[in-house]
């Protein structure tokens, strides 16, 4: 074999990907320095890197530019088999239910292996021992032995634990039985819904402080269900920095598991009344400032207004709790358990630090992680009230939540869950047709076989978090659970490869967690990925997603036709990563790509190729009469209808599809043109996730005119499913 051939087997054993299929069907060869560098990133033992060592010790990926020898390769390859067979029990078993899964164990030859179930509940299930004629093998002077066992079928759905006994010997490890399908959806299958997909932070009302919170959540959610909508889609609501300056975008947290306080409304605090009078009106006085900022098209500037509820909070902290509330704090520490200590520590830590940077009184730091931890609980309550209302007023699902791919590289989860990730590796996307230079999203991927190890106690953790005051979950790039994209930290995505996941165990437990939670589940399965992979989802129960501009017909050349579209699907016109229609329908994704120097094709050429395509969708809507009869195809941009006739028309388009879920932009029901985010981008060229909700003109809009915007009315009754 060649050395490249060694070298590809090894990383096929870890779930490297040697070669993919890029977005225009090209094979690509990924380098041995790239498969080298994400080898060593999952923390494979290849050496020193000028292949006169063995040293495990950490290396500079940076300075990984030679290929580790043949010998150490196949040591390589040696050890991942000797580590698979002296295993006592499999890292985790996730199964289906109903199946009966063989499983392997290992025991010193020769030795009893005893193997029964630990259900959630407390009680046993034996476990049958089926045929395994897999010969012996010696490894480090061990003879080690395997048995298989296989798993009754009729397990109930849960989190339950494996156990084996040989002689003096035992282990453990985690069984999980998903559910064959997801059954959320189902109902929605057969009576669609609509809803709303809205940027929280963005959305403002008279009383917030400059952007919105969980009380205009609320608020916005019993307004928009008045008009048809049966959920409310948000931005993800992790947390970022726990003080100012934070992160702007909501897809780049510090943790997926907890909430970013900056979204508490302080004046809905109940011990917000016991704050002495002089310091209400303090307060009162800040808050005003504060609004008049609601009135102003300007970025949302975070900072200045997270350090004043801060502020507040600490004093509000320091109030007294009635022993209801203190018992329910009580509750909700203990629930949470040892993730909320570390996620409140490391915060604690991070403002002990300022404080000692800016030569001020260092805080108790006991007391300091027990106010973090009170933050959380306080996000808990109102987002809880959030969802109420969104149900009081009529809403099916709710509040849609929605999971980021992965966390920032220097915040809390990479600290507190760094046995479990890959921080040498950098998740992203390849280069493709939005964005040919590829993106770095710098977030550290899943270490696969760690995260099995731990029993996916981390991947269930978060979900728990995200799915107990929502009705569903969009899960972004939902692929990752299959596969992700990941580059050598600090290289650009075109050194970049693909790791794979066990989407069984991954999407499984997502489907799992959403059954228990009766939640329904939408993958944003866009972007480059293998044909089979929205099958998988589907057979599972989770929804895709269905954008306008990105469909294609299955049966002819041209944008897919309104009966085509999935039923098992989240449609809608748009998405946040795309300038919303009004500003789309004006080609502003490419003007505003050139403009920030990320386009790498002719503006001209991209700009007519997009025009095309556009009037080819107008032409598919017109066919079913949700646009004028016309021909759109060799229209100029100011020739084909008045926007509000536009918006009107694609939506409702979309509305008749057969999608069991659609959804309409809030930006589209208001004309704004602005982009909340130009992927690929820093705020250093473009202020993402920080414009405020506007009209066509680019005057504010607040949750209180919103039905006396025309457009917004006109919109919401072209959405409405019949």
């Amino acid at each position: 074999m060649t050395a490249r051939g060694f070298l590809n087997e090894l990383a096929d054993l870890y779930g490297v990907a040697t070669s993919y299929t890029d977005y225009q069907g090209a094979h690509v060869e990924v380098s041995d320095d790239t498969l080298v560098k994400i080898l060593r990133a999952l923390g494979v033992d290849l050496g020193q890197i000028n292949n006169t060592t063995e040293s495990s010790d950490t290396l500079d990926l940076d300075s990984a530019t030679s290929h580790p020898s043949d010998d150490i390769i196949q040591r390589a390859i040696a050890r991942f088999h000797d580590d698979e067979f002296s295993r006592s029990l499999p890292p985790s078993v996730v199964a289906v239910e109903g199946d009966e899964v063989v499983f392997p164990v290992h025991v010193h030859d020769g030795s009893p292996a005893l193997v029964h179930i630990e259900l959630e509940d407390g009680t046993t299930r034996e476990v049958s021992q089926v045929e395994n004629w897999t010969p012996p093998r010696d490894i480090d002077g061990i003879t080690w032995g395997e048995a298989s066992f296989k798993l009754p079928a009729d397990l109930p759905l849960g989190w339950h634990k494996l156990h084996l006994s040989s002689n003096q010997c035992s282990a453990e490890c985690g069984l999980i039985i998903t559910p064959a399908r997801l059954s959320t959806a189902d109902k929605y299958l057969k009576s669609p819904r609509t809803g709303v997909m809205a940027q929280i932070y963005s959305v403002r009302s008279t009383l917030s402080w400059g952007m919105g919170d969980f009380n205009d959540l609320g608020n916005l959610a019993s307004v928009v269900a008045q008009d048809g909508a049966d959920f409310l889609l948000i931005n993800p609501m992790h947390a970022a920095e726990p003080l100012p300056p934070t992160e702007d975008s909501p897809y780049l947290p510090t943790t997926r598991r907890f909430i970013n306080p900056i979204y508490i409304r302080v004046e809905d605090i109940p011990e917000f009344n016991q704050l002495p009078v002089d310091l209400r009106d303090d307060v009162a006085e800040m808050a005003e400032e504060f609004r008049e900022r609601n009135l102003s098209s300007e970025i949302i500037e975070r900072n200045d207004l997270y350090a004043a509820k801060l502020q507040v909070l600490h004093a509000i902290f320091d109030m007294p709790r009635c022993g209801d509330r203190e018992t329910d704090f009580a509750h909700f520490v203990q629930r949470e358990g040892q993730g909320l200590i570390d996620f409140a520590t490391w915060c604690a830590d991070r403002e002990i630090a300022q404080s000692e940077s800016a030569h001020s009184t260092k805080p108790d730091r006991d007391e300091l992680t027990m106010f973090y931890m009170w933050l959380q609980w306080l996000c808990d309550e109102q987002l809880a009230a959030a969802q109420k209302r969104a149900v009081d007023a009529g809403m099916s699902i709710g509040i849609m939540a929605d999971l980021a791919v992965g966390v920032h590289p220097g915040g809390a989860d990479a600290q507190n869950l760094s046995h479990v990730l890959a921080p040498d590796a950098s998740v992203g996307a390849p280069p493709d047709g939005y964005n040919q230079q590829g993106q770095d999203w710098s977030q550290p991927p899943w270490h696969p076989l760690r995260l099995a190890e731990e029993g996916y106690i981390p991947w269930r953790n978060l979900l728990r978090t995200v799915l107990r005051h929502s009705g569903g979950i969009r899960v972004d790039h939902v692929l990752g659970l299959f596969r992700l994209f990941v580059m050598p930290r600090m290289q650009s995505p075109a050194t970049g490869t693909y790791i794979r996941f066990d989407h069984n165990a991954l999407v499984g437990i997502l489907a799992l967690e959403a059954e228990l939670a009766d939640a329904v589940v939408i993958g944003e399965d866009l972007g480059t990925f293998e044909p089979w992979v929205q099958d998988a989802l589907a057979q599972r129960g989770i929804m895709g997603t269905s954008i306008l501009w990105f469909e294609h017909s299955p049966s002819q050349p041209g944008p897919r036709r309104q009966d085509e579209y999935r039923p098992l699907a989240l449609t809608s016109v748009t998405t946040h990563d795309l300038p919303p229609t009004a500003g789309y329908l004006e080609g502003e994704h490419i003007a505003l790509r050139e403009r920030l120097g990320v386009l790498t094709t002719d503006p001209a050429s991209e700009d007519a190729e997009d025009l095309q395509w556009q009037a080819e969708i107008l032409n598919t809507a017109a066919a079913v009469g949700a646009l004028p009869a016309r021909e759109y195809i060799g229209l100029a941009r100011d020739e084909r209808g008045e926007l509000g006739e536009l918006l009107q028309g694609l939506h409702t388009f979309v509305a008749h599809t057969p999608s069991a879920l659609t959804c309409v932009s809030l930006v589209d029901m208001v004309g704004e043109k602005r982009a909340q985010n130009q992927p690929g981008t820093t705020k250093d060229l473009y202020p993402n996730w920080c414009m405020p909700l506007c009209d066509a003109e680019g005057n504010p809009v607040l949750i209180e005119s919103l039905r006396e915007n025309e457009l917004y009315n006109r919109v919401a009754q072209a959405s409405k499913r019949d």
